[in-house]
């Protein structure tokens, strides 16, 4: 098994990359989605919504698909079930972005695997609020 928190990756993604996809975010201010891009964006990131229904969350227009976002987007992070999420992953090394980050009980080792070897960082199983707390 890969160390999933790569530290490099860790950092990488949360000084470096501005522009976050957060698949799985909606309106429903309960799911956990809904308060990390909140953290997120109080942080400076921009947070794109990636949902099937596209909706309109903290004031950013949402996206049916990674693939049809606009604009160049640094990481994609995956709200998804296991057993979804490395379509995603497969997704972002698509669009180009940077790295992809699955949340608190996301893994899929095959996913990481492909990810990394595209040359993008990836953390898996860990959120960047619990990174930030540990960063000090």
């Amino acid at each position: 098994m890969s160390d999933w928190r790569d530290l490099a990756a860790v950092g990488l993604m949360l000084d470096e990359c501005e522009t976050w996809a957060v698949v799985g975010l909606s309106g429903d201010q309960r799911r956990p989605a809904y308060s990390v891009s909140a953290e997120l964006q109080r942080r400076g990131k921009r947070i794109v919504p990636v949902h099937p229904d596209a909706p309109t969350v903290h004031g950013e227009q949402g996206y049916a698909t990674l693939a049809d976002i606009p604009f160049p987007v640094d990481v994609v992070d995956v709200f998804r079930r296991s057993e979804q999420a490395g379509e995603y992953a497969d997704a972002a090394v698509a669009i180009g972005a940077r790295g992809v980050w699955f949340q608190l009980g996301v893994a899929d080792e095959a996913a990481y695997e492909r990810t990394r070897a595209a040359g993008l960082a990836m953390v898996m199983d860990t959120c960047p609020l619990i990174e930030w707390r540990r960063r000090g």
